[in-house]
């Protein structure tokens, strides 16, 4: 699959629209945007940005024990998260996307976080999209595609209301998981949702 679109860039005032169609505060949907992506939904050479999770394309391949023992021979897949460190820089990442492809493409492209909004390609219905080549491919056209697919993914997770009341904690479960403390996940939105306030 080829990884570069458009990429075009959003602007300030889509932003603030999409967040008016959701009913949410710019401000706070910003702050997910930053904390997110870096604010950015595109790397230096144009792609969207891409974080492959490896536990995930282990899940993906279980009906193909074949290809998911060629994926773990290959160190692309295991079964439980945070076995190895995630490659560094994008460069990297999309090097891992590629040889995972080479395995299963579609395995490969549910196994990774898009865009913008970092939703998982396995989430692609919820991101309001007909499937994951869709998602990957609006993706890369622009940064407005990703934060459709991001509004889409927040209303169809039912996280609405905690973004709206910006219940940090509750909102963070429901986006990245029970691990978010772990992580700080919600104190860094609340620090975020602070700056752009």
């Amino acid at each position: 699959m080829n990884f570069k679109g458009a990429a075009r860039k959003i602007e300030d005032a889509e932003i603030d629209n999409i967040a008016a169609d959701l009913g949410v505060e710019s401000a706070a949907f910003r702050a997910v945007i930053a904390v997110e992506a870096a604010g950015s939904g595109f790397d230096k050479a144009g792609r969207p940005k891409a974080l492959f999770e490896r536990h995930h394309f282990w899940k993906h391949l279980k009906d193909a024990p074949g290809l998911q023992a060629q994926a773990a021979g290959e160190g692309l897949a295991y079964p439980k998260w945070g076995e190895k460190p995630y490659p560094k820089g994008s460069d990297a990442v999309y090097a891992e996307i590629e040889r995972a492809c080479a395995i299963d493409e579609e395995a490969a492209l549910l196994s990774t976080s898009w865009g913008l909004g970092q939703i998982m390609g396995s989430n692609y219905k919820m991101a309001g999209c007909p499937s994951v080549e869709d998602m990957v491919q609006e993706a890369t056209e622009s940064e407005a595609g990703q934060l459709r697919q991001m509004a889409s993914f927040i209303r169809s997770a039912g996280l609405l209301d905690e973004l709206v009341a910006k219940n940090w904690a509750k909102f963070a479960r429901g986006y990245n998981g029970p691990g978010y403390a772990q992580n700080q996940y919600d104190t860094k939105l609340a620090a975020a949702y602070a700056k752009f306030a």
